[in-house]
């Protein structure tokens, strides 16, 4: 007995130490993008902001597992950051300006987040560089993150990010929203930014988490303040009613015990039908306007075909064919390419579908989805075991929760 009591006390220790740490986490992946966003504004340094937002989380780590959890982790996390950048300021020459600013108690208004994203997107910086530095300063997503949405390696993307800090600090780009035709040079990789984002939060490519609702959110308000500011552009329309589109079928896409639900399996009682509605009223809207839909606008109309669908077996896919033909023409891609095979399986069959795939072996091998939807079209076709290990390697790809175990249970049945 004389041992339990301190083996319990350093249990109890140990768990109350992991649920600081848990939350701290959470605070990361909530406010981080915020947080950086505001000190860059402040500051004009991505670094020392990335630096200042770096080392908030450090004390927290310490501080939290003796202190508490504060009531506000995001305002504990401002103000820790806030004192260092004071520290940072009297050792500057124009301490006293900005001073005044950094007195302020809370972070700077959302859209310091907008003007972060266009400063990213700066055409002095290449287009890779633009859209992983925005992903990581304003974002606040992982370089491994970053690397899964590029299909590139985590190296490379810590390069990029380093290069296009070092770019913006010598090159003085400033910090604010461009305006009219400056603004629309740099749409694209705005709208590839927030596209990314919506993905990982969507759909998370992390170990602890299957969606970040978080990021998502994000993802629908920046495209939101993008269409305000820019109201007769079709592509911030577009990507709009996409994200709006998808996140209508949330309550649908996670079973009871979290495990992914496909979307022939989802129950379509629980998708949000005004939503859904508002969506293709506001695609319908702008495809009215601009007849020649860009990408972002023709994949809002494939959610859209699928969103009105009342059941799986109404869906059009015929129509989802053209589209994805229509995309591939504009903006091919891998993914698209892949994306259009799945809907070659509904029109032609599970043989012409896996001649579509044929050739992205290579570029999408590290790709769980490629493999996953490889399994699908093996199975259709008799070939089990070869369907078995393809499963085996989207399993071994993937480090979203929600996927792993619906890719254990198929290998389960095989």
């Amino acid at each position: 007995m004389t041992d339990e009591v301190p083996r319990r006390a350093a249990h109890d220790r140990a768990a109350h130490d992991r649920a600081a740490r848990e939350e701290v986490a959470r605070a990361v992946r909530e406010h981080a993008g915020r947080l950086a966003a505001s000190l860059v504004s402040l500051l004009g340094d991505f670094s020392a902001a990335e630096d200042l937002v770096q080392d908030a989380v450090e004390t927290a780590l310490v501080r939290w597992p003796v202190d508490g959890v504060p009531e506000r982790p995001e305002a504990w996390l401002y103000t820790v950051a806030r004192r260092r950048g004071l520290d940072l300021l009297r050792r500057e020459s124009n301490y006293r300006d900005k001073l005044a600013l950094l007195r302020q108690p809370e972070p700077g208004e959302p859209d310091d987040r907008l003007r972060l994203v266009f400063t990213c997107c700066h055409p002095a910086l290449t287009r890779q560089a633009q859209v992983a530095l925005t992903l990581r300063v304003v974002c606040g997503l992982t370089t491994a993150q970053i690397a899964a949405a590029f299909l590139t390696q985590e190296s490379t993307v810590a390069q990029r990010i380093t290069r296009a800090k070092k770019k913006i600090a010598s090159a003085g780009i400033p910090y604010r929203v461009p305006s009219g035709e400056e603004m629309s040079g740099r749409l694209r990789e705005v709208l590839t930014v927030i596209y990314l984002l919506f993905n990982e939060g969507y759909l998370s490519s992390t170990l602890d988490r299957a969606q970040a609702r978080d990021l998502v959110d994000d993802a629908e308000w920046l495209a939101s303040l993008l269409t305000g500011l820019m109201p007769d552009e079709p592509e911030a329309a577009g990507l709009l009613a996409l994200i709006r589109l998808h996140r209508a079928r949330g309550a649908a896409r996670f079973g009871p015990d979290g495990r992914l639900v496909l979307l022939a399996d989802q129950d379509r009682s629980l998708w949000d039908r005004a939503a859904i509605d508002q969506a293709i009223q506001l695609l319908t809207r702008t495809a009215r306007r601009h007849r020649s839909p860009g990408p972002y606008q023709l994949q809002a109309a494939i959610a859209a075909c699928h969103a009105e669908a009342q059941r799986w077996e109404d869906t059009d896919w015929p129509q989802i064919a053209v589209l994805y033909d229509m995309l591939l023409h504009l903006a091919p891609s891998p993914v698209a390419r892949l994306n259009r095979a799945i809907a070659v399986r509904y029109v032609d069959g599970a043989e012409a579908a896996l001649a579509a795939l044929k050739d992205l072996g290579d570029t999408l091998d590290h790709y769980p989805l490629y493999h996953a939807t490889r399994a699908e079209l093996l199975r259709d076709l008799g070939r089990r075991q070869e369907a078995r290990e393809s499963d085996e390697r989207a399993l071994a790809l993937t480090a979203n929760p929600a996927q792993q175990a619906l890719l254990e249970e198929r290998i389960s049945w095989a």
